[in-house]
């Protein structure tokens, strides 16, 4: 089993003529929407300072781009950039929750920030403070009448509740490195955790002691997603391609969104934190090889 890199890949790159986006674009989040596919991806200009841009598309490949970004540093959080956006849409309430990193000399802050047009946005807070934490997710429904997010206390992936968005509690360890495995170093959550008969179908990343960074897919149980149902050994996406072997950092195939549309997942990821790619595979396949393989 292998996602399907897009003949048009790179689909998003850097703009010369911008100043926020001049070195970098990468790291997105995608949500399907009204018919369109709305982009908040990682944008870096000279300054090496992360913004977050919006941009739109009609088939899911050929994205136009606003000229400003929709969520710039503010406050003392955030003086060093906005990173890996990830946007869960809760239909029950009408709005999106943008799970985002902010970045300042006081380390890594997993933040929470909502919207209900995709591009004005407010913020709600962080997960947690004052520890080495990133890679948080929002799930799309409430398990057991609670919000639950992923995020990660290296090197692990943790599961956080919470009542309000606000204050997050009740922390757990879902998945760990594997030894001699490709993800034997760290492991992160990807995308908006995907909802099927057969359990939480999550993709996510990691890499190993090489600095590698791969993609691989598990299944969570419905009603308690700390339960591990299933997680092949096998990863389906390496870096092959030269825009994911060289770039700002080499070696890097990192995925923040993976909508499903007409029963294909859309896997969004950056290549060498330089540039946005696009893979897809067939929901039902994937489902079969991770319930086969795990």
């Amino acid at each position: 089993m292998e996602l399907k890199r897009h003949p048009a890949n790179p689909i998003l790159k850097p703009d010369p003529l911008s100043e926020w986006e001049a070195l970098n674009v990468f790291n997105c989040a995608v949500v399907y929407h009204n018919g369109l596919f709305h982009m908040l991806y990682r944008a870096q200009g000279v300054d090496y300072v992360s913004r977050i841009g919006y941009a739109v598309s009609v088939d899911g490949v050929h994205f136009n781009r606003l000229r400003e970004p929709v969520l710039s540093p503010q406050g003392e959080w955030e003086t060093r950039g906005v990173e890996d956006p990830r946007v869960t849409y809760l239909e029950d309430e009408g709005r999106f929750i943008m799970a985002y990193t902010a970045y300042s000399p006081k380390g890594i802050t997993p933040m929470f920030a909502e919207s209900t047009n995709l591009i004005t946005w407010q913020r709600i807070g962080p997960l947690v403070v004052g520890e080495d934490n990133k890679d948080h997710v929002l799930f799309p429904r409430k398990i057991r009448g609670r919000y639950v997010s992923f995020h990660r206390r290296p090197p692990s992936i943790w599961i956080a509740w919470s009542d309000d968005l606000r204050e997050w509690r009740d922390f757990q360890v879902v998945m760990e490195p594997r030894p001699e495995n490709w993800d034997c170093k760290r492991v992160g959550a990807g995308g908006v955790p995907i909802e099927t008969p057969y359990g939480w179908l999550v993709l996510y990343h990691a890499y190993d002691f090489n600095h590698v960074y791969r993609l691989g897919a598990c299944l969570l149980d419905l009603e308690d997603p700390t339960r591990v149902i299933a997680r092949p050994k096998p990863f389906l996406l390496q870096p092959e391609e030269t825009w994911e072997l060289k770039g700002d950092v080499p070696n890097v195939v990192f995925s923040a969104a993976n909508p499903v549309v007409d029963g294909t997942v859309y896997v969004y990821y950056g290549g060498a934190d330089r540039v946005i790619g696009l893979a897809t595979c067939s929901l039902e396949e994937l489902l079969e090889w991770v319930r086969h393989e795990g």
